[in-house]
């Protein structure tokens, strides 16, 4: 494969795109590298790349989680390991052994889940196992960054005997403190620190009564910071022993530095597999972002890109909460160019955008926002003439700027090229720059050359139409709303719906009838023609959805039915043979009720059990003879049947419930009628009528007849009202 050009990528913002991505890399230098990331002109390697992504992309959903890659780089170590006689610092150490230990957790990792990330495995059990280079550090440093005590046996002597002289150091100097400040030759601060050593806070006066080191004094001169004598003989002494200890630990580390310096390729060869993981992670979170995945790469030369979004569309409407309309597109060696036309603001741009922009990721090794059953290929070159392209700096027009353009693809377009040209053809005269348009178009569809352009030329629709291999394609727009739907609809011119576009934004009617008196009248009828077949292939498709709808509820409601059918089916055959059972129960208890009346009176046993043992035979004789299985079976189909009854029962009483608690809450709720002396009333629930005869308070005093009562109107209901 050939360099795509740099122009190219700035033309379909692929630049923005990587910038997105470095954001989610988590070392400097993967940010770094990613801002480079180009079109790989290796088609095994871009491969292998797409496929490490996918393994890492399908471990965000996995149990098993990839360890963390973050490490610190070493690229100022790796270089001091390159000189002689220099010794790295402690930090150094640490950053080197958190990066061997991070390689190894890796390599564990995809050891054990090799089938699960079979690539990824492949780039770590590439590199080499070390484990003594860790071992090595970890004789010297500990997890705090601190040189052991143990690094070696004479720096382990020379701190006990700094600890030693500590402890002297300090015992002297309390000892000090107390007895001057018995004395009364101590300030009330008593004593302070210089230079990082205990000193007494002497009063100036008595400052000849201490012997010791003068070590300072405070800004008023009202008192002097002095160190007692023995005191500042045991400094002396830890000095010397901190400068053995600092020459110890540097010899320590400058022998730890050349056991290390024969590995530095292989620390190299670390950071950079660490560095290409925190790449690859970068691109499998970007890819989950938008939703990306691998699509098919398909053996011929056929690139079909189903339910394609472009990211960064995608990304911003995503932020917004806003929806973004994918494309779908064909280009394959039967249909190898698409002229894609229609009205101004309804996604030509975009869409041609997607194509190019789609085509140089997954060349540059990232997944693509399309559908799983989506079919891509590869390009040796990519040519785009997207945007308007003046030149200042060199005189050039857009019309100069776009002829250099297509000087430059006819050079290079050939079978395994893909060129992207947005709105072909304009910058010059519309009649001569459509014609020229039209043999740049021809040379491209001779050298069998894969495209999409975009224009308003309606030569170039003809020309479309001509050619066995070119497609017509058009953005839909709505011909009531005169409003974008974002959907490309291959196999038909679209129009322009200039005047229509135009009336729609307030242009008087006058003026738009002058418009169309001063151009050709064929030109008009065949805009016309094109806007009316839009218009109806709308409205089509709108009914075809309409009636897609339709039919998949129609199905699933058929679906429903079925399975209601079933069940009912099911329930009745369950309902009879329980039926079924209990007549025969009944038969038998009515047979064995009228033997048990006749023994009654005439109290023979004999005629009892042969009556009974006859009752048994001809209930034994119907029965066939099943085995333990086929019994255990029956029995356990009644149970499940009694038990469905019971379920049923339940239901329908729960729903009772249901329904009396609703009754009872609308009569709750139910406004209460006004009620007048003499009114005929009853109290809820019960039968006993009677008259109001006086109404005081929410309260009515009622008259039975024979007696009266006292009640709230709220448990009243009316029953006939006074005339």
């Amino acid at each position: 494969m050939h360099t795509i050009q740099t122009k190219t990528l700035q033309d379909l913002e692929f630049p923005t795109v990587l910038q997105q991505l470095s954001v989610r890399c988590h070392t400097e230098m993967g940010k770094k590298l990613v801002m480079g990331i180009k079109p790989i002109s290796d088609a095994n390697a871009l491969h292998e790349l797409l496929g490490q992504t996918s393994e890492y992309l399908s471990s965000f959903i996995s149990e098993n989680r990839i360890p963390n890659h973050g490490f610190d780089a070493i690229e100022r170590e790796l270089k001091l390991l390159k000189i002689e006689n220099t010794t790295l610092e402690l930090s150094g150490f640490q950053k080197i052994a958190k990066l061997c230990t991070t390689v190894t957790a890796h390599k564990k990792f995809f050891k054990k889940f090799r089938e699960y990330y079979p690539l990824l495995f492949e780039i770590t059990e590439a590199i080499a196992t070390n484990t003594e280079v860790v071992d090595q550090i970890g004789t010297v440093v500990d997890r705090f960054g601190e040189v052991k005590n143990n690094a070696s046996n004479e720096l382990a002597n020379i701190r006990h005997r700094i600890n030693g002289v500590k402890g002297k150091i300090s015992k002297s100097f309390s000892s000090a403190l107390v007895m001057y400040q018995n004395s009364g030759y101590l300030d009330d601060i008593r004593e302070s620190v210089v230079e990082n050593r205990r000193v007494l806070a002497v009063k100036a006066m008595y400052r000849k009564k201490i012997k010791g080191s003068v070590m300072g004094s405070s800004k008023t001169g009202s008192i002097v910071y002095i160190e007692p004598e023995a005191t500042f003989r045991h400094s002396r002494e830890l000095n010397n022993l901190e400068f053995e200890e600092k020459e110890e630990i540097q010899r320590i580390l400058n022998q730890l530095t050349a056991l290390i310096k024969p590995h530095a390729p292989l620390l190299s060869e670390y950071q950079e597999f660490l560095v290409h993981i925190d790449i690859t992670a970068a691109k499998a979170k970007y890819a989950s972002d938008i939703n990306a995945i691998l699509p098919k790469f398909s053996e011929s030369k056929t690139l079909f890109l189903r339910d394609a979004y472009h990211p960064l569309l995608y990304l911003t409407n995503k932020l917004s909460d806003q929806k973004t309309h994918p494309q779908t597109i064909e280009l394959h060696e039967e249909n190898r160019i698409i002229v894609i036309s229609g009205p101004n603001a309804g996604g030509k741009s975009i869409t041609l955008k997607t194509i190019g922009l789609l085509q140089v990721m997954l060349q540059s090794g990232l997944l693509i926002p399309v559908h799983e059953r989506s079919s891509v290929c590869l390009f040796d070159t990519i040519l785009t003439d997207i945007g308007d392209n003046q030149s200042i700096e060199n005189h050039l027009s857009t019309y100069s700027y776009r002829l250099k353009n297509m000087n430059y693809f006819l050079r290079k377009c050939n079978e395994n090229t893909l060129f992207l040209i947005d709105e072909f053809g304009t910058g010059s005269d519309p009649e001569l720059g459509g014609a020229l348009a039209e043999a740049f178009l021809e040379v491209f569809y001779e050298r069998r050359a894969y495209g999409v352009i975009t224009t308003h030329y309606s030569n170039l629709k003809l020309l479309a139409n001509e050619l066995p291999h070119i497609s017509n394609a058009n953005m839909l727009f709505d011909g009531k709303t005169l409003e974008p739907t974002f959907q490309l609809v291959l196999g038909q011119a679209g129009s322009s719906f200039t005047f229509e576009v135009a009336q729609k934004n307030g242009i008087p009617f006058s003026l738009i009838n002058r418009a169309k008196k001063k151009i050709e009248r064929g030109k008009v009828r065949f805009d016309a023609t094109i806007a009316k077949l839009q218009k109806e292939r709308s409205k089509m498709a709108q009914t075809g959805s309409r009636l897609q709808r339709e039919e998949s509820k129609a199905r699933e409601e058929s679906e429903r039915m079925e399975k209601l059918n079933a069940k009912i089916k099911a329930k009745l055959e369950n309902y009879q043979e329980l039926y079924d059972h209990d007549q025969r129960m009944i038969q038998l208890g009515n047979r064995v009720n009228t033997v048990a009346d006749k023994y009654f009176q005439d109290k023979k046993k004999r005629v009892l059990v042969s009556e009974l043992i006859r009752i048994v035979e001809v209930e034994n004789s119907k029965r066939k003879k099943k085995s333990a299985n086929q019994a255990k079976h029956e029995r356990d189909k009644k149970e499940k049947v009694a038990q469905e009854v019971q379920k049923e029962v339940k239901v329908i009483r729960r729903k009772k419930k249901i329904r009396k608690k609703k009754d009872e809450a609308q009569e709750k709720n139910k406004p209460l009628p006004v009620f007048r002396e003499g009114d005929r009333v009853r109290i809820f629930e019960g039968k006993a009528v009677g008259t109001i005869d006086k109404l005081e308070q929410n309260k009515a005093v009622i008259n039975y007849g024979l007696f009266t009562t006292n009640i709230g109107v709220e448990q009243l209901e009316l029953v006939e009202r006074k005339e």
